[in-house]
């Protein structure tokens, strides 16, 4: 066993054995390379990396391999969503030195964390063009040796360009010309066959898909909100969504949402959650409601650990083949089923002798199907496929799991409890809003040390400072929870974390949020990130949370930061808008009619009466609920303190776009405002 033995990281556990000489990232690593004048192989992926596993079975448990790279480096291993700052700055250089990105990232650096070579996946030998090990390890160790100028000379262009990716265009804070160019950048892009933006490979990208409801609800064009829910249907329907166990795979290789990567990943369970609540909100399409239960259901059983919080992903692979716990030969389809319900099976989730899986490398079929719907099954035959699906799940299980990233991440089951305290809400549903609290309470006990929040959990164990991730998403949290239970509490939180994460990573000189706090160790530099990838930015959530915490608390300080946030990335926002889609929510709550809605009752948050508003797709509002008799959230909200029941019953207090209307007590009325706020 190397030294990843003593690691938690699923990940850094999995190369535990590995003939390679791995050092988890630590200092010792670094002065054993200067000690012993040797170059560092970095090696960067996450566990349920399909790629990372085959670099690993092709190289890192080869001897021939590993005593190349122990004979000419120092080599270490890091787990991306243990370290995402490691993993950004060197993506970053990746990013500039080949044109594209991917785990594994294969880093060379010199002692002193310079790199001077990037790439991702690299095979044993060298073919497609694409140079292997054998070829790539000893050529570093002859230009190590003979060409020290050579690599001078990388490090330092790198260290230039990377230089240059730290300084944004700053200028005025964008308007809706913005948002509106980003919204036009989408549709131009948009699959009006198979839904989703773009060719293969396709993302769910679900923050594309909340910014178009978003456009929908502001200029009452059709077409947006028709993108979203054909791209909704087309994901649930396809290959991409488990249809026996339910969760989202990855994301789909093809255009058509059929072959997924199929790794499952908790933050695309908390995202999709959001988006088809949305969806359903605007739609009132039945699929969208079930597949928000299906979802819950998924991370309830498979993600969820015993005191609460949430597990970061499911493996693509089994048995070291990717795919193979979810894929179906008819043979097996017919052995664990009736006639009659094989034909139901193979008939609507289209599965065939030949297949519709095709090998990766050679694109022949393989005789093994993922199950799809070409179209929603009525609900007679969602009855009939209760037990259908009961009996192939059970057929399932006798197969060899994948495996299943235990260590809990602060920002993803942040994004999760947002997502769930939002479908609570919206839905009604008290075990949403349990799950959501469960999880929250697990956050705040195990994943704070005083005041110091971390970043990740694992058996027992909690470590690393947090992230900027960390803390944006958890007030984001802090705030669905609010607003779904209305306990001050909650209100509290997302005002003491505002301001521990202000005092910890803003730059006081030029505005915006650095990605690592004023204490953790800078490699290139302290980057600041906008751009939204499979998750949302920290600064674009931020923008959004910080603006609401602002019209819920009365307090215009943490607005002034949203806007210093526009400012600092105002070129970016305006040029590449579709990019940075959660950001552009902040732009469109300010520009369209934004809601103060206070609630006056003498008894706690009647939820019949909440569930009449929470149903209407209303996404630039705020709510308050006061208790007149028991007034906690006055301590937070100075401005609800004079707001009172009037005629001796409940009283809404609505307020847009600076101006009040007087307090009434006709429920239908709110509804009638939120509606037609809708194309104000």
């Amino acid at each position: 066993m190397n030294r990843l033995q003593h690691e938690k990281s699923p990940y850094l556990l999995q190369h535990k054995n590995n003939p390679v000489d791995w050092y988890p990232w630590c200092e010792e690593a670094f002065e054993k390379a200067k000690k012993e004048n040797k170059p560092v192989f970095l090696s960067i992926g996450y566990a349920t990396c399909h790629w990372c596993h085959v670099m690993e079975h092709e190289s890192f448990e080869d001897t021939d391999i590993a005593g190349l790279l122990n004979e000419t480096f120092i080599n270490i291993k890091v787990d991306r969503e243990e370290r995402p700052d490691i993993d950004n700055t060197y993506m970053t250089v990746c990013q500039m030195v080949t044109g594209h990105g991917g785990w594994p990232l294969t880093i060379i650096l010199t002692p002193d964390k310079k790199p001077f070579f990037a790439g991702t996946y690299i095979p044993k030998e060298a073919r497609f063009q694409r140079i292997g090990l054998k070829q790539l390890i000893p050529g570093i160790a002859g230009m190590w040796k003979y060409e020290p100028e050579k690599i001078k000379k990388a490090t330092e262009s790198i260290q230039d360009g990377f230089d240059k990716s730290l300084h944004f265009e700053k200028g005025m804070f964008p308007g809706l010309e913005a948002v509106d160019y980003a919204a036009e950048q989408l549709s131009q892009r948009y699959d009006d066959d198979h839904g989703g933006f773009g060719s293969a490979p396709k993302f769910p990208s679900p923050h594309n898909l909340s910014f178009l409801l978003r456009q929908w609800h502001a200029k009452g064009e059709d077409r947006f909100k028709n993108s979203v829910e054909h791209t909704l249907t087309e994901m649930r329907l396809g290959g991409i969504w488990d249809h026996l166990g339910y969760g989202f795979h990855r994301y789909s290789t093809d255009e058509k949402w059929l072959l997924p990567h199929f790794e499952k990943m908790l933050y695309d369970q908390a995202l999709l959650l959001i988006a088809y609540t949305e969806g359903w909100q605007v739609t009132g399409n039945p699929l969208f409601k079930q597949t928000v239960f299906e979802i819950f259901e998924y991370i309830s059983d498979n993600l969820t650990h015993p005191d609460g919080g949430f597990f970061s992903a499911e493996d693509a692979d089994s048995d070291g083949e990717e795919g193979k716990f979810y894929v179906w030969k008819v043979a097996e389809v017919l052995n664990a089923l009736s006639k009659n319900e094989s034909d139901f099976f193979l008939t609507n989730f289209n599965l065939s002798k030949e297949g519709n899986y095709e090998d990766e490398a050679t694109k022949e079929l393989t005789g093994k199907n993922i199950p799809h719907l070409k179209n929603s099954l009525s609900p007679t035959d969602s009855e009939k496929f209760r037990g259908i699906r009961k009996k192939l799940l059970s057929e399932r299980e006798s197969r060899t799991h994948p495996l299943r990233d235990e260590k809990i991440l602060t920002d993803w089951n942040a994004l999760t409890i947002a997502a769930l305290a939002k479908a609570g809400s919206v839905f009604n549903e008290e075990k949403f809003l349990t799950k959501a609290e469960e999880a929250f309470a697990f956050i705040e006990k195990n994943l704070f040390q005083d005041d110091n929040l971390l970043h990740r959990y694992k058996d027992g164990e909690s470590k690393i400072n947090a992230f900027a991730d960390d803390y944006s998403f958890l007030i984001w949290a802090t705030l669905e929870l609010f607003e779904a239970t209305f306990d001050a509490e909650y209100l509290d939180r997302a005002i003491k974390y505002s301001k521990i994460f202000i005092e910890k990573f803003w730059d006081e000189e030029d505005g915006a949020f650095f990605f690592i706090n004023h204490d953790t160790e800078e490699l290139l530099g302290r980057q600041k990130q906008i751009y939204d990838g499979a998750t949302p930015s920290s600064n674009s959530v931020a923008m959004v949370s910080l603006i609401k915490l602002g019209r819920l608390t009365g307090q215009p300080e943490f607005e002034n930061y949203a806007n210093s946030i526009g400012e600092f990335f105002s070129s970016d926002l305006i040029r590449s808008g579709s990019s940075i889609t959660q950001g552009l929510q902040a732009i469109q709550f300010l520009n369209n009619h934004p809601i103060e809605l206070v609630i006056v009752d003498n008894v706690p948050p009647n939820k019949e009466v909440l569930s009449e508003i929470r149903t209407v797709f209303s996404p630039f509002k705020v709510c308050l609920y006061k208790n007149s008799e028991l007034n906690s959230i006055g301590k937070f909200a100075g401005y609800t303190e004079k707001m009172e029941r009037i005629n001796d019953s409940i009283t809404f207090y609505y307020c847009s776009n600076f101006v009040c209307e007087k307090p009434f007590n006709d429920l239908f009325q709110v509804q009638d405002l939120l509606k037609s706020n809708s194309l104000a």
